[in-house]
């Protein structure tokens, strides 16, 4: 059994996850955190009390309670510090929170190594999602003219998504950086960001609307083609098989693993 703390236990993403963990054989709950503290986590999960209560004090509860695991499905604002305080812990961070910096994950691999403790980041736990990326890489091999489309609900606090981002990342190991477009297109005065953000040359969109969840589509373009790729969540429990695989498995890693499709076979 791997024991396991859920940080954000009172969030859509946390009471899913919380209810995941606590249908898993392998995993055990001992203790749950969120700012609203208090609840009882049989109950967020749709189950009968079971008398582990959420806890307002991440830093108390892990030093208490000695988990193996910590899933975090905070914020952006916060989840660098919790990834902090868990390593401090030597509890084991499996992180699903996006809007982590490039030189943040570089210091949560350096803590992570200092502390002996495995850490786990992924932008996405879906395994289409992860699907899609991987696709995405390979296509752009030999179609190299690529635009991304994220479309999250309204709710959502960072843009890109992280899958973006990754996506983006993991295209250009293999696609040379260059301009896409007509070379002396402009955006007209007063439409800023019509093209979206641009990557290495790809241009990368972002949609909040209610109604969606998480999708993603990239469309790739040549002579006389496309070609579209496109994953779409449409409900939080997609993400579930990945987050108990990777609360399964992050203690056997070593530093900071970034990516589900580093634990799939």
């Amino acid at each position: 059994m791997t024991t396991v703390l859920v940080n954000g236990a009172c969030g859509r993403m946390g009471r899913t996850v919380v209810k995941a963990v606590l249908d898993d054989k392998e995993l055990q709950l001992v203790g749950a955190v969120d700012v609203r503290g208090g609840a009882d986590t049989g109950a967020l999960a749709g189950y009968a009390e079971n008398g582990i209560l959420v806890e307002t004090d991440l830093a108390a509860a892990l030093e208490r309670l000695k988990p193996e695991v910590m899933i975090d499905f905070t914020r952006p604002d916060v989840v660098f510090g919790n990834v902090r305080t868990a390593l401090g812990h030597h509890v084991s961070p499996v992180v699903g929170t996006t809007g982590l910096t490039q030189a943040q994950k570089d210091e949560i691999k350096a803590l992570a190594e200092k502390e002996d403790t495995p850490a786990f980041i992924a932008p996405n736990f879906a395994i289409g999602a992860v699907l899609l990326m991987l696709l995405s890489k390979q296509a752009a091999k030999y179609m190299p003219e690529v635009e991304i489309i994220e479309m999250h609900h309204d709710k959502k606090l960072d843009a890109p998504s992280g899958t973006a981002a990754q996506t983006a990342a993991m295209i250009a190991e293999v696609r040379a950086e260059h301009q896409q477009g007509n070379p002396d297109e402009k955006e007209k005065a007063g439409w800023d960001g019509a093209r979206g953000a641009n990557y290495e040359g790809m241009h990368v969109h972002s949609v909040r609307l209610p109604g969606f969840i998480a999708s993603q589509e990239v469309i790739f373009g040549g002579l006389g083609q496309t070609l579209s790729l496109r994953h779409d969540t449409t409900s939080r429990e997609s993400f579930m098989p990945g987050v108990v695989l990777a609360a399964k498995k992050v203690r056997s890693l070593k530093g900071l693993t970034v990516g589900l499709d580093k634990l799939l076979d």
